[in-house]
């Protein structure tokens, strides 16, 4: 009787064993991965790091990624310089220059970029704009131009857009609405001849006949329009971490190009292998409606590698204007040993 109860205790204790340690493992192996943080916007653009966290690429090189949404270009790399968060991936801005020059932040990667065939942001004139012969985007020179903000993206599309066709930023009237939603009702109650807009308010204006699209940035003035960047001290004193958040990210990267990027003869999107699946993580992680997603999807380069002579450019414009260091070295403000 006493051979029976112990045999009974051995054989439940473990049971009970063998359910502790397989309850265990998730946390054991939550508990083994290194932990970290990037800062991000709700935008398709971001779509690649959506991707690596939702299919686990992170987790794969041994990273607890915490994703930390924003609402504006400007706090992410702040949040970086701060150390508020690890990471960074979003538009370049004169404010990210800013921070480079006093080697806050430096690039290690690309995020999304204005490309040839690729409709990602809109020179829109007004319907009065363009009926008095405002047809195409070089005739913006002496007109009344809706940004965001002085330093934004679209303060330096159009001074690339100057660039091509012999004119500068002081040749045209830029009017800051601060954020998108003032720029089209500026636009729409004609404080302005025309607008540098995303893909779907673009669409949006020209489907409703209050504006006329004229050309797209990207058969204009291709740029890098973002970057995935962290701080020096990062890739100074936690290398193998930023190795390894790069590596799962390069992953997602080409993933990302393979299923949106593919055009056939007529220019038209081709769906790639897994393209519904991504569209729907993406859609996910921005809120919005997988058929919004699809209609303004960036171009990334598969590879991560950075259009470093428009990085130079975008340097040398910003200290033209006066927004950023005349020292500061635009080399200096990429770190190009992550991407081969």
């Amino acid at each position: 009787m006493t051979v029976v109860r112990w045999s009974r205790r051995l054989v439940l204790g473990a049971m009970g064993a063998a359910a502790l340690a397989l309850a265990g493992t998730p946390a054991a192996e939550a508990q083994g991965l290194e932990k970290t943080s990037i800062g991000v916007l709700a935008l398709a653009s971001s779509g690649p790091i959506f991707i690596a966290k939702s299919k686990g690429y992170f987790e794969k090189e041994g990273l607890d990624v915490d994703l930390k949404m924003f609402t504006s270009a400007q706090q992410v790399p702040v949040a970086v310089a701060s150390g508020d968060v690890d990471f960074g991936v979003t538009g370049l801005t004169a404010g990210f220059y800013n921070l480079a020059s006093k080697g806050a932040v430096t690039m290690i990667a690309a995020q999304s970029r204005d490309e040839p065939g690729f409709q990602l942001s809109a020179y829109v004139a007004t319907k009065a704009a363009h009926d008095a012969g405002l047809t195409k985007p070089a005739d913006l020179k002496g007109k009344r131009i809706a940004i965001t903000t002085v330093g934004s993206t679209f303060h330096y599309m159009v001074g690339l857009l100057g660039q091509k066709h012999g004119f500068t930023v002081k040749d045209v009237t830029m009017v800051a609405m601060q954020d998108v939603p003032k720029m089209v009702a500026a636009f729409k109650g004609g404080q302005v001849d025309a607008v540098i807009a995303p893909v779907t308010v673009a669409r949006q204006l020209a489907a409703e006949g209050s504006g006329t699209i004229l050309g797209w940035v990207g058969d204009e003035t291709p740029w890098q329009l973002g970057a995935l960047f962290t701080s020096p001290k990062t890739v100074a004193q936690r290398r193998p971490l930023a190795e390894k958040f790069v590596s799962a990210y390069l992953t997602a990267l080409a993933e990302y190009h393979a299923a949106f990027n593919a055009k056939d003869a007529s220019g038209a999107v081709v769906k790639g292998p897994g393209y519904d699946e991504l569209l729907a993580i993406i859609a996910e992680a921005t809120k919005q409606k997988p058929e919004v997603v699809a209609a303004g999807l960036p171009y990334v380069e598969p590879k991560g590698k950075l259009l470093v002579d428009d990085v130079v450019n975008q340097v040398k414009f910003w200290q033209s204007e006066g927004q950023v260091d005349k020292a500061l070295d635009a080399k200096s403000v990429m770190d190009l040993t992550f991407v081969k």
